[in-house]
């Protein structure tokens, strides 16, 4: 299984497998140094990742989103930071996304770069349904989308757990399209739900 490897110019990169679920990392990059985002091992990306600059942690935004983060973070000696809720010397914000029993998501909301990271709440593979803006909310939480959470924020890079980013202005439009509709777009969304439950 192989990876697109997406660069997201200054802000980093993006590596999405090649796969139905298209699960997507991220590598973002200030000041020389690398946070490495809810990775899938893929060789070629990590060593780009690490071409960009000193990787100084991995952040799993995602309880269930284990994927390779913790081999990572010990090939590259550097800790593995799960659902962060503060992120001191960094420069991002950590939003809570989701907070119970069965489900634990943090988002990332970096300032400076206008850029707004979120795991598994939206997404823009077919399996979330994605509006023609090109963004869509998990089946999970089409009922009771994250609006408090996210609905504030206006990116100018959106970085998903699944799927390939989307930047510039329809960048927000995406996200905004995808909280607004979630509910009227259930029954479209739930075609794609045996997709949601395959390999995170």
């Amino acid at each position: 299984m192989s990876a697109k490897i997406v660069e997201n110019g200054d802000i980093g990169i993006t590596w999405v497998m090649d796969e139905p679920n298209a699960r997507a990392s991220h590598a973002l990059v200030s000041d020389g140094k690398v946070w490495i985002i809810d990775p899938v091992d893929d060789p070629a990306a990590i060593e780009r990742a690490a071409e960009l600059g000193r990787p100084v942690a991995v952040l799993q935004l995602l309880d269930r989103h284990n994927r390779d983060s913790q081999a990572i973070a010990d090939r590259l000696d550097v800790p593995r930071v799960v659902l962060p809720l503060e992120l001191r010397n960094t420069p991002f914000e950590a939003i809570e996304v989701v907070e119970n029993r069965l489900w634990k998501e943090r988002a990332l909301w970096w300032q400076a770069e206008q850029t707004l990271v979120v795991a598994e709440a939206i997404g823009t593979t077919p399996m979330f349904k994605p509006t023609e803006a090109g963004a869509g909310v998990h089946i999970g939480l089409r009922l009771n989308p994250p609006r408090k959470a996210l609905g504030s924020y206006v990116p100018r890079h959106l970085l998903v757990g699944h799927g390939e980013p989307i930047h510039g202005t329809g960048a927000a439009r995406a996200l905004e399209e995808a909280l607004a509709r979630s509910r009227r777009d259930l029954p479209a969304a739930m075609l794609g739900l045996p997709g949601a439950f395959r390999k995170r």
